[in-house]
């Protein structure tokens, strides 16, 4: 089958993905028992306003809440109070956010219920530093893990080491209650403590581990965090703390199902896909010139996968900042991606954060194809030196190529999808 307007079929593609974590279907399936007492909605991310609004229209009794946000990103709610604050940069709002959260979860007893809806990007969005850390520390931290190239992982390790309410430390402040936690997962491997922290899912990683990463990673830290961080007061809660035995945690959304769903819109539409993995990592530049190979591959050797054929993968890349250019880790890997299948007919691509963002602009990523080198070098554009300076969202500009479908309502991670004809 021929694909007459490849762009088309690849956002259907991408939209096929977005809707299999629709936060209205997904929180359906995993509604706890009302409690004798009060139900608590709280929750932190970029898709947990549209899962507060969803959780509004599916639960049947009272309800009371706060939810935290990227700026531009909230929903309609109407007992569930949206906060926005910043993102991935932490802010002031998010550190009043992080405190009326705690407040919110005092004082209840074994008779209430608090629901927390946990999406990717609260941890930026929670700000809370620990005794004798500021608001600038947390700041100067995240910085640092964005610019070094760690894994999702070893930041939120480090993050939950330096936090009042990460770590599962805001789950148990809401005991004696019982705390049912529904997580979106934009983790490589889905672990839900490690999705914005686990501000309400504790998890094993010590501080020897986050200290291994800082060191590995090369990260320079303000001397106040490292002190902390290498203090007994620096220490999470166990999983095993008697404050967690009563609570759940449902994956309600996950990057291996919204693959599959991408899958099966693709033979719908008469093209046949393959789902490399759902979990890959690694630098974003390095990750896109393993896929032109394999595209590459396809397209000339009709293996391993016999063309035409939609070739999907996810998880989350990391960027090493090298330079102060525009971009983020799914236009830097699309950017080395179209550099490695430059002149090659029949390739197209689209790479894009599921949550409608990706970096610091407004778009989720971009499309590319065989020509897009050749294109960027029409428009006066070296695709080459655009990648050294990370600096991939103003070669995409240049050619008209970014994809830009606004806040998705959800969030599990990247989607890569490239179609060889």
């Amino acid at each position: 089958m021929t694909v007459p307007d490849p762009k088309a079929f690849l956002t259907s593609i991408f939209n096929a993905a977005v809707a299999a974590a629709d936060p209205e279907r997904t929180i359906r399936d995993h509604l706890p028992a009302r409690p004798r007492g009060r139900t608590i909605v709280i929750g932190a991310g970029k898709g947990s306003p549209q899962m507060a609004a969803a959780f509004e229209k599916v639960w049947d009794g009272p309800i009371e809440g706060l939810v935290v946000t990227r700026y531009g990103y909230g929903a309609q709610c109407e007992r569930i109070e949206i906060i926005e604050a910043a993102h991935p940069v932490p802010d002031a709002a998010g550190l009043e956010a992080s405190r009326r959260l705690l407040e919110k979860v005092r004082g209840l007893t074994a008779d209430d219920l608090v629901v927390a809806l946990i999406s990717g990007g609260g941890s930026a969005l929670l700000p809370s530093p620990a005794a004798g850390l500021t608001l600038a520390d947390e700041i100067a931290v995240n910085e640092a893990l964005l610019a070094s190239g760690a894994p999702i992982a070893a930041m939120n390790t480090i993050r939950k080491h330096l936090s009042t309410i990460k770590g599962g430390r805001l789950a148990a402040a809401a005991w004696p209650a019982k705390v049912v936690s529904l997580v979106v997962s934009d983790i490589p491997g889905d672990n839900p403590a490690l999705v914005a922290s686990g501000p309400t899912v504790p998890d094993t990683g010590s501080r020897e581990d986050a200290l291994a990463s800082i060191s590995a990673y090369g990260m320079n830290l303000p001397d106040a965090v490292m002190a902390h961080i290498r203090s007994p007061g620096a220490d999470a809660p166990d999983p095993d703390d008697q404050r967690f035995s009563r609570n759940e945690v449902h994956l309600i959304a996950s990057a291996g199902v919204s693959l599959e769903a991408a899958a099966v819109e693709a033979r719908r539409q008469g093209i046949e896909a393959v789902i490399l993995s759902d979990a890959i990592e690694g630098e974003a530049r390095e990750v896109g010139g393993v896929h032109a190979a394999i595209a590459r591959e396809v397209a000339t050797r009709n293996r391993p996968f016999q063309k035409p054929v939609l070739i999907l993968s996810g998880g989350e890349t990391t960027v090493t900042l090298r330079a102060k250019g525009k971009g983020g880790r799914n236009s830097e890997f699309l950017l080395a991606f179209a550099i490695g299948i430059s002149g090659m007919d029949g390739i197209h691509a689209l790479a894009a954060d599921t949550d409608g963002i990706d970096g610091s602009e407004n778009n989720a990523g971009a499309f590319a194809d065989g020509s897009t080198v050749s294109r960027m070098r029409a428009a006066g554009v070296d695709a080459k030196a655009m990648l050294a300076g990370n600096n991939a969202w103003t070669a995409f500009n240049a050619v008209g190529d970014l994809f830009v479908p606004g806040p998705t309502g959800t969030n599990v991670n990247d989607l890569r999808a490239i179609l060889v004809r």
